[in-house]
């Protein structure tokens, strides 16, 4: 699963890197820990509202983590719709909808999985692109309008998404069998379409990371807490040689 990530990038970057033509008027905080129900940017396409026969726009959007269908009672059950497995997703109610019509790019700078037992606890791992770049995970975001809402000047519509997983690669899948699904650059575009509905075809367009696409590294267990935020939660652990003699563990296969 994906339950932690890092997205620190300025706006203007992503505007940039997913040739975006609006974005939203207020800036999200950088965070290097991203929780679920957490605000998060997302890339969507979408006509203007109420003009369907005009060109779908490309759009930076602030959407919760954790999505909301449009047929639930309570939005409380995004907390439980953080992931959504590709194997299942057009035949999920929660997902089928979305993945037909509101398929949406989450900018993360990597994420994290947790392996293992080290003195007790799980140790932390943060998996980025080996070059630096932006992670484009494959999501799906939906909309859920609030029955309550009443004032005028209130928005009754509440935006919220969910990440894509698949089986993880064989390097990766030593720390966790599950992976976020990623878009390469030149699958933006249809990825993104709403035009597009066949669910064989979108399947073609995600694939796992490529073989040294992803690296990993062990981390702080403070990223644990979600109080806990900074640069420094992505900072690699140093790791210690073995003893003569002493066997390499686990975590320094890594």
């Amino acid at each position: 699963m994906c339950g932690r990530y890092a997205a620190s990038r300025d706006p203007d970057d992503l505007v940039e890197e997913f040739e975006v033509q609006e974005r939203p008027p207020q800036a999200l905080e950088p965070s290097w820990n991203v929780a679920p129900s957490k605000d998060v940017y997302a890339v969507v396409e979408r006509a203007p509202r109420g003009q369907p026969d005009v060109d779908p726009v490309r759009t930076l959007r602030v959407v919760r983590w954790g999505l909301v269908p449009s047929w639930a009672k309570d939005p409380s059950i995004g907390n439980r719709m953080i992931n959504a497995r590709m194997e299942s997703v057009a035949q999920k109610p929660a997902f089928r909808r979305a993945f037909a019509k509101r398929r949406c790019l989450l900018p993360a700078d990597g994420y994290y999985e947790w392996y293992g037992e080290t003195k007790g606890r799980k140790q932390p791992f943060f998996i980025r692109p080996a070059d630096g770049g932006v992670l484009a995970m494959a999501g799906l975001y939906e909309l859920w309008k609030d029955p309550s809402a009443t004032a005028e000047n209130q928005d009754p519509w509440l935006w919220t998404c969910t990440v894509l997983t698949t089986s993880a690669t064989d390097d990766l899948g030593r720390i966790h069998d599950r992976m976020p699904l990623l878009v390469e650059r030149q699958r933006y575009a249809e990825w993104l379409d709403p035009a597009h509905d066949d669910p064989e075809t979108l399947r073609s367009l995600l694939v796992p990371a490529a073989p040294g696409r992803l690296s990993a590294y062990p981390v702080s267990t403070d990223v644990g807490n979600v109080r806990n935020d900074g640069p420094q939660l992505v900072e690699p652990l140093p790791v210690e040689p073995p003893a003569p003699g002493q066997q390499l563990d686990d975590q320094s296969l890594f």
